[in-house]
């Protein structure tokens, strides 16, 4: 194992510098055992596959600063992975070793490293944003992204040894993934590698062609920053004011972005380089001194006041302080000057907040983009292994991503099954499933998904949507197609038996039309509507030859109800006869009382004013329909009483009467967000009541209307609920809707 630590001898002399001897030890240990177990493993240019960990490693101290845990999961990741992704029968010993090696936590970063590494990523630009989430939540351990990182930048580094489409492939991810989660993280400098590097597999003739221009320019370039800087340096010098200047020309692909989205050559472009002055002072100072630099290059150049930036007074979200201002030059050209202090330019580099102490609030559920933020601020100590335990709350915003075999993203939410995941790719693919594979075992459509899961949908033709579905299913978009099926079914079974119904009884041969056999069929059966009688008949709960003995028992009990409808005739005759001779019309002392059965006559209610228990009502005899119940203050209630005075008649609520009665209230209110929740809560959860659904609607001039309808044991209680609607901030009115 010498000539192991002898060929990286260079990491070990940056870990002796770094940690201490007994941290020291431990990096030789992973170096032999990584060694041992990476044995005759190469990269594609024939080099030991180790160099690649130890690479990783040393950008892990250098340019992150990370500590000992970090270094050794970066130097082992390699050994997990390949154990996995071959199936290693040694697997568990691996695990066990390093558990007991080098403590849970260094284990923990390697396999999440592992399952990153394991994601099949498909180069989508529509799913970018998607796999970017997918990538940070698995990292519980903020550690593990940051190592990640160190990971892709090694390998963009040495992209040159792949193969041409592993570095297209690699380009476009760093492009896009990566660099998208350095630059969140603050860490410009490795953004800007990745970007350039992407680049230049990605577009070489553009990238070529600016690396020339830069170099050809470069001369020129130095001289007018010396003569620029030089008046400068005076007055800081003549104020004692302890600074260094850096000169640094923009990344290959911001100048490559400009030209582009300028659609300007080289030349066209005017800030290729910036100066930034960086001052050593102490932290409380660091205002002031910035300020004092700034007034000095304002006072040499004429700075462009649409170009100036603080972002000294008030940081970015992603801790990065400095002070930027564009100043025109010597012969008309601009240049940008930053100012910021030596802690500050830290920051910026490495992406670390040193200056910021963070105190750690349990909080969870936070989405990708806040959780990066957080972690962003979270990196006080570059040498600190205590990250883990100051930052407690994973990576969630209950989502998970799941990938179909040719490497699409879905995005579903925790606790998704088989049978979401095969509705939400497509509503047939749902409707024939009858389970998936997932990790190469099959399982069934209840299933629950994990977050990196692939899944492959299993189908059969003859498979159609069930009702117990619906419990199987967590997402709307399922269950609304799920139901919408099992709606359509209802429907075409309920035609088939309607069907069935009316083909008999024109065999039947008797004198009756579909709709007064369906009334009767369904006041003997007791069923509230025709659609679950023809449902009955198809599924074969009701025998036809039973409905045919039932209506010839109707048919033969005809003759007397025609004899009592004939009856009924003349009192209708002798009361119009009366009528017309100026006599009051008798009245039965009896009123209807609803709830009841007056003379086996039945009662419906109106649907012109929708009588509910407690209202005023009467009773008005109808020739086809019986007696139908309307409320004293109907619209129709004058004309009624006025035409036909003969056929009015009293009704009353029978005291102890059941039942629900549905209700539509009608709202006008200023269009407040979350109003028509508001409205729900007042009447679901302090009234209790059951609401069967708001139809929320903005007129444009700030007021919107609304109509709930709820379900209310009677009308003492529609009162109760327009007192607390009309109590709501922004209702300007509540009534109830005939």
């Amino acid at each position: 194992m010498n000539n192991v630590h002898q060929r990286y001898s260079a990491l070990r002399d940056i870990v002796a510098s770094n940690f201490s001897e007994h941290t020291q030890q431990m990096v030789d240990h992973a170096l032999s055992f990584a060694a041992e177990r990476l044995d005759g493993l190469q990269r594609y240019d024939a080099t030991p596959m180790l160099d690649h960990g130890v690479a990783v490693a040393r950008i892990v101290i250098e340019e992150i600063g990370l500590g000992r845990n970090s270094t050794i999961a970066a130097i082992i990741h390699d050994v997990v992975r390949e154990a996995m992704q071959h199936h290693d029968d040694n697997l568990n010993e691996i695990i066990d070793t390093i558990r007991r090696e080098y403590g849970e936590e260094t284990l923990g970063i390697t396999v999440a490293l592992c399952k990153i590494s394991d994601i099949k990523l498909k180069a989508s630009k529509e799913q970018a944003s998607d796999f970017r989430d997918m990538i940070v939540s698995y990292s519980e351990d903020p550690r593990v992204i940051l190592i990640k990182l160190a990971d892709r930048l090694e390998v963009m580094r040495s992209l040159d040894i792949f193969p041409e489409k592993k570095r297209r492939k690699k380009s476009w991810e760093s492009l896009n993934l990566y660099a998208q989660i350095a630059h969140k993280l603050g860490l410009y400098s490795i953004k800007s590698e990745l970007e350039d590097l992407s680049l230049k597999h990605l577009e070489p003739e553009s990238y070529n062609h600016i690396v020339q221009e830069l170099k050809e320019s470069e001369t020129e370039r130095m001289a007018f920053i010396e003569s620029f800087l030089r008046p400068v340096r005076e007055l800081l010098d003549r104020d004692g004011i302890k600074y260094h200047i850096k000169s640094r020309t923009k990344s290959i692909f911001s100048i490559f972005q400009k030209m582009r989205k300028q659609r300007v050559g080289f030349k066209g472009v005017f800030d290729i380089f910036a100066l930034r002055i960086i001052i050593d002072c102490p932290p409380e100072v660091e205002k002031a001194q910035c300020w004092t630099v700034y007034s000095h290059v304002t006072s040499l150049y004429t700075p462009n006041p649409e170009r100036m930036r603080d972002w000294i007074s008030i940081p970015k979200s992603n801790g990065y302080e400095s002070l930027h201002t564009t100043v025109l030059g010597e012969g008309g050209r601009w240049v940008e000057v930053q100012i910021r202090t030596e802690r500050m330019d830290e920051v910026a580099e490495r992406g670390i907040a040193a200056h910021w102490r963070y105190k750690g609030v349990k909080q969870g559920g936070m989405g990708a983009e806040e959780w990066l933020g957080r972690l962003r601020e979270l990196l006080e100590d570059t040498t600190s292994e205590s990250i883990a335990h100051r930052f407690e709350a994973k990576p969630s915003s209950g989502e998970i991503f799941v990938f179909t075999p040719s490497g699409d993203i879905r995005k579903l939410p925790e606790g998704a099954t088989v049978l979401d995941f095969a509705f939400d790719i497509h509503t047939s693919l749902g409707a024939i499933c009858v389970g998936g594979k997932v990790g190469g075992r099959v399982v069934p459509i209840k299933e629950t998904l994990h977050n990196g899961d692939i899944c492959e949908v299993l189908t059969r033709k003859d498979q159609t949507p069930k009702a117990d579905w619906l419990t199987i299913c967590v997402t709307q978009k399922a269950r609304s197609r799920i139901r919408a099926y099992l709606r359509e079914q209802r429907q075409k079974h309920a035609r088939l038996g309607r069907e069935e119904l009316e083909r008999k009884l024109k065999n039947w041969k008797m004198e009756l039309t579909i709709d007064e056999v369906v009334a009767y069929l369904c006041k003997h059966f007791k069923i509230r509507r025709g659609i679950e009688l023809y449902m009955m008949i198809a599924d074969q709960k009701i025998e036809l030859l039973s409905i045919k003995e039932i209506l010839q028992r109707w048919l033969s009990g005809q003759a007397d109800e025609e004899r009592r409808q004939a009856a009924a005739e003349v009192e209708e005759r002798k009361a119009r006869l009366r009528e017309e001779r100026g006599e009051e019309p008798r009245r039965s002392n009896d009123a209807l009382v609803i709830d009841e059965r007056i003379n086996n006559i039945e009662y419906k209610f109106g649907r012109c004013c929708n009588p509910i228990k407690g209202d005023s009502v009467f009773g008005f005899i109808t020739i086809n329909a019986g007696i139908t119940i309307h409320r004293c203050d109907c619209p129709n209630a004058r004309r009624m009483r006025e035409r036909y005075p003969y056929r009015v008649m009293e009704a009353r609520w029978r005291d102890d009467a059941q039942g629900a009665f549905r209700v539509t209230i009608g709202i006008s209110a200023a269009d407040i967000p979350g109003l028509a929740t508001t409205i729900m809560d007042v009447a679901s959860k302090e009234l209790k009541l059951s609401v069967r659904g708001i139809n929320y609607l903005p007129k444009g001039d700030g007021m919107a209307s609304a109509q709930l309808t709820v379900e209310v044991p009677g009308a003492n209680i529609v009162d109760m609920l327009l007192h607390s609607l009309r109590r709501i901030k922004g209702v300007r009115n509540a009534y109830r809707i005939n």
